[in-house]
């Protein structure tokens, strides 16, 4: 199985016709994503990759029956392009975009929240289950369908991480970059939820930075919800105090946020710490 995209997911490429959408676009139909249309305001009639596109979201969905968007949308205009998604009856949006406003996506995550949508990002790499279905920008040459979840806010250090655990034959069932901004539609609790109850999945790992106490709050969640091993891994142990570090959300403010703080909480609820991104699938080994 998988959680929250699979081969029956129906997508939408919202800015299919600008440079990063129209080359994902052709990228995702190569792997196999099943995109049923594309949405750029006043470009409707065109064809990107042969895929139709639409001015209106709320089109798009009407002619497609698409049930998921991902969105290659510049910062000024993403928070309304997730509203619009929303209101069109989009169920699971996916957020590429990185540097939108603060209050923007404060607005845009309550409002997908409050009508129970799937937001996922932004700023971050997207989704994928390997043999099915990506949404996103990753490389998916590096994936292998298998039986390990991946939650990441990073996305260069997840590819590092999934390549790792591929070339020593941990396949994923999914994998999905959360997005390193502050404030994000889906947090690390979603994910673990949803990979407990999957069948297909017999462990997870959990890929954090500093910043925030978000890997904290799942720690203390693994501890209490999880039967399923977690294995972590925790960048940033050398980033200096109040120093951006990549991420709008990966800077330490206070103790709390510091790299050393979330190993220490991680594994005093129990969950096992790498010390290296190449150390991770040798811990698998041991509890798989």
């Amino acid at each position: 199985m998988s959680i929250f995209v699979d081969k029956n997911t129906k997508v939408i490429v919202q800015g299919i016709t600008g440079r990063d959408g129209s080359f994902h676009t052709k990228k995702m139909i190569e792997y196999g994503t099943n995109i049923v249309g594309g949405v750029t305001p006043f470009k409707e009639g065109e064809k990107v990759e042969d895929v139709p596109v639409f001015s209106t979201v709320k089109k798009a969905v009407k002619e497609t029956g698409a049930d998921a968007s991902i969105l290659y949308i510049p910062p000024k205009f993403a928070a309304d392009a997730i509203c619009e998604a929303v209101d069109a009856g989009i169920k699971t949006i996916v957020t590429i975009t990185e540097g939108i406003p603060f209050k923007d996506m404060l607005q845009a995550v309550n409002y997908a929240k409050n009508n129970n949508v799937r937001l996922i990002g932004p700023n971050c790499p997207g989704i994928i289950t390997p043999g099915e279905t990506k949404l996103g920008i990753m490389p998916a040459k590096i994936f292998k369908k298998g039986n390990i979840g991946v939650i990441s806010r990073s996305g260069t250090l997840t590819y590092e991480v999934v390549y790792n655990l591929t070339s020593n034959g941990f396949g994923q069932s999914t994998a999905i970059g959360i997005g390193g901004d502050p404030y994000i539609g889906t947090k690390f609790i979603d994910c673990l939820k949803e990979f407990e109850k999957d069948n297909e999945t017999d462990a997870v790992v959990l890929i954090g930075e500093i910043g925030g106490n978000d890997e904290q709050i799942a720690a203390e969640y693994i501890k209490n919800n999880m039967q399923k091993p977690v294995i972590a891994f925790i960048s940033g142990k050398t980033a200096p105090k109040g120093k951006r570090m990549g991420h709008a959300g990966a800077i330490i403010s206070g103790s709390g946020g510091s790299a050393s703080e979330k190993i220490k909480v991680l594994k005093n609820n129990k969950v096992e710490v790498a010390e290296l991104p190449t150390q991770i699938a040798d811990i698998l080994k041991e509890k798989l």
